[in-house]
């Protein structure tokens, strides 16, 4: 496969995942702060735009319109939704003559909202659930109509990756939102769309413990960082048709491989210490993987770098 179309499809799939998620994280911080009056405003989206990779002016307090602005509406802002689903549709337009019509389709009127003025009339909470039913059109549409193929597999690799970075930023948020307090996980839960299969799982005992648990090391649940890492692996694996007897000589799956290990076979008791240190350390593991998968199969930087040094 010509990697100009391997490297669309990798961030096709990094770049729609990236747009749901970071609605998803912004439904549940707005959310808490409406439900809960003692949260501090300006301190809760200092701390989100810092997990975001966004920089906040210091001379002024950051109120959450600011917040919706640099990470939704705003295209000239690397980090928004709309900044994502147009490198998303830029990307497809490169790769066009390998999409099916139905996927290009979904992508491209996706992106249409945003310079007909559509998707700034839309206003929280509407504007979240918008985001994540385009995203689950593109995906579902993609599931329906590609081939197994190479190109298949760059975007769930995109997709996969995307995912463990961005639940671990899911995981941050909660932790530090008001200290880690079973509301905060319950509506990280819920913006997973996994609280009901995590009350299943634990039979409706909800701590902040248990959470974790299910979102970082579930191997059923296809939105937990473990899941995620595994199909990134699966997708390498099937990628290196030759196969290796010794060892693994693609860095990304290096890389992918020892962070899944490490989480599943430490206690969580360690792993939950200091949550928010460890989803850095996740998110800077997948900023390596990404650039090792990018040596190894992709000629060009199609990659729009977030603040922060984030890609």
């Amino acid at each position: 496969m010509l990697s100009r179309i391997a490297e669309s499809l990798f961030w096709i799939g990094r770049y729609v995942e990236r747009a749901e998620d970071t609605a998803r994280i912004l439904d549940v911080q707005l959310q808490l702060m409406l439900e809960d009056s003692s949260i501090d405003e300006d301190t809760t989206c200092r701390t989100l735009l810092s997990i975001m990779g966004v920089e906040a002016a210091d001379d002024k307090p950051v109120t959450s319109r600011a917040v919706l602005d640099l990470l939704a509406y705003d295209v000239n802002s690397s980090a928004s939704i709309a900044a994502t689903l147009a490198a998303a549709r830029e990307s497809a337009r490169r790769a066009r003559e390998t999409l099916s019509e139905p996927l290009w389709e979904a992508i491209n009127t996706t992106w249409r909202a945003i310079p007909s003025g559509r998707f700034r009339t839309l206003r929280p909470p509407t504007v979240f659930g918008w985001v994540r039913d385009r995203a689950a059109l593109v995906n579902g549409t993609a599931d329906a109509t590609m081939t197994r193929d190479e190109g298949w597999q760059f975007l769930v690799l995109g997709r996969s990756i995307e995912r463990a970075d961005m639940t671990a930023r899911l995981v941050a948020t909660a932790a530090l939102a008001s200290s880690g307090s079973v509301t905060a996980w319950t509506s990280t839960l819920r913006a997973c769309g996994g609280y009901e299969a995590f009350l299943r799982t634990y039979r409706g005992l909800e701590t902040d413990r248990e959470a974790a648990e299910f979102l970082l090391l579930d191997r059923l649940f296809p939105r937990s960082v473990v899941h995620s890492l595994s199909r990134a692996e699966l997708c390498l694996e099937n990628l290196e048709s030759g196969g290796q007897r010794a060892g693994f000589q693609n860095d990304a799956q290096r890389l992918l491989g020892r962070t899944r290990a490490d989480l599943e076979y430490r206690a969580l008791s360690d792993v939950v210490a200091d949550l928010p240190a460890e989803m850095e350390r996740l998110q800077q593991t997948c900023a390596a993987a990404t650039e090792a998968v990018s040596r190894r199969y992709f000629a060009g930087a199609e990659a729009t770098e977030w603040q922060g040094g984030r890609v």
